[in-house]
């Protein structure tokens, strides 16, 4: 009961949604299989996928369902509920466990968060992950494709599905929920000089990009130091993420920012939408984000919105970027920038013509209707949708 309770109320507070008392929940516990999710350190997908079959099987033991609808990406516990539980299997995909950008990475040998550069140096061990990676893409094809229902949240995600899941139906987008109706009340003029960032603090949210771009801002003798502040707000889910903080921390005072840097964690809703009412610019670092809530919130809110050009931002969500090379305006929602320079420019040009200038205004209002596209009715609708199709 207090476990209901709880995770009730960080529904509410996180997402502005109220679980009605008609609508019966049962939860099934499984701490006592909490180990079949352990990590590994070798194999870690191959190993990951299988816990999550085994952890299936132990709750399909307990509570056997008509429907097995999954919304954790793990395609491999679709064998255990099909096959063996002959359930109906739905799936909604917020991001794929492998992807053909994954397996260019480590063909091109590119150090990233999850190919270590040791791995990357050396060409014959790149060789032996690359062949594991496309023996564990093939076999992920094969089970994904059990799937009777499939839901993807960006196009972006669905090439990649489709490509990867190739005897599955047909795959439908449903962009996330996003409470863009309380965030459109947000005042568009009158800004602070703020930039504020919305994400977790995972590795792959590239952080440091963040400190990166932010500190070559303040590299500009025309930008007041005083006068700009970034803000970095989210959640950390264990001392994995609390230790990448305290990285970033370390990284703001090696770049001398640390005066202008804001660490805000774990704090509730209201507290996220004070920033986003008080913001000017909305800043985001992650390379292939699936699709990017905290883009379309920011965007809803009324910042001007700087994305990376890579993922569900720039296939779905900033279509009509602004760039400093751009003369027409009219129709852009935001930015989209790759590299610590370009952010640092765009960033700089928001800020020197003022955040109540035609510019910042026309992508202010641009940018919060387009959000619309992204919001909590749509995706009400567009979910019906693909159930009924």
């Amino acid at each position: 009961a207090t476990y209901e309770k709880d995770l009730l109320t960080h529904v509410r507070e996180r997402f502005s949604i109220t679980i009605p008392k008609s609508l019966t929940l049962h939860f099934v516990h499984l701490h006592e299989e909490k180990h079949l999710l352990q990590k590994s350190k070798r194999l870690t997908m191959m190993a990951e996928s299988l816990g999550t079959m085994k952890l299936a099987w132990c709750a399909l033991s307990a509570v056997t369902p008509q429907v097995f609808f999954d919304t954790t990406g793990c395609a491999f516990t679709f064998f255990v509920a099909r096959l063996l539980a002959g359930c109906k299997v739905g799936a909604y995909v917020h991001y794929p466990t492998i992807s053909t950008d994954m397996l260019s990475l480590v063909w091109k040998r590119r150090p990233t968060y999850n190919n270590d550069a040791k791995v990357a140096a050396n060409p014959i061990v790149t060789c032996a992950k690359l062949i594991y990676y496309v023996i564990f893409a093939f076999v992920y094809g094969l089970v994904g494709s059990l799937a009777n229902l499939v839901m993807v949240n960006s196009s972006w995600t669905k090439n990649h599905i489709q490509y990867l899941w190739k005897l599955s139906g047909k795959v439908h987008v449903v962009f996330p929920p996003v409470d863009t109706k309380s965030l459109k009340v947000l005042p568009l003029a009158e800004r602070e000089n703020m930039i504020l960032s919305i994400g977790q603090f995972r590795p792959e949210k590239d952080h440091t990009l963040q400190l990166l771009s932010f500190a070559k801002l303040l590299e500009n003798e025309e930008i007041k130091k005083s006068d700009v502040k970034l803000v970095l707000i989210g959640s950390c889910r264990g001392e994995d993420d609390r230790q990448l903080v305290d990285q970033l921390q370390k990284r703001a005072r090696e770049l001398n920012i640390q005066d202008n840097v804001e660490f805000v964690l774990n704090q509730p809703y209201p507290v996220l939408k004070d920033y986003l009412g008080r913001a000017s610019i909305g800043l985001h670092t992650m390379w292939n984000e699936h699709f990017g809530i905290g883009v379309v919130e920011m965007m809803a809110a009324g910042l001007v919105t700087i994305a990376h050009e890579s993922g569900g931002p720039e296939s779905d969500i900033i279509q009509s970027p602004w760039n400093e090379r751009a003369l027409d305006y009219s129709n852009c929602t935001g930015c989209l920038a790759s590299n610590a320079e370009q952010y640092a420019a765009l960033m700089r040009r928001i800020i020197q013509d003022g955040s109540s200038s035609d510019l910042a205004m026309k992508i202010r209002e641009n940018g919060r209707k387009h959000a619309e596209q992204f919001s909590d009715e749509v995706f009400m609708n567009t979910f019906k949708g693909a159930l009924l199709s």
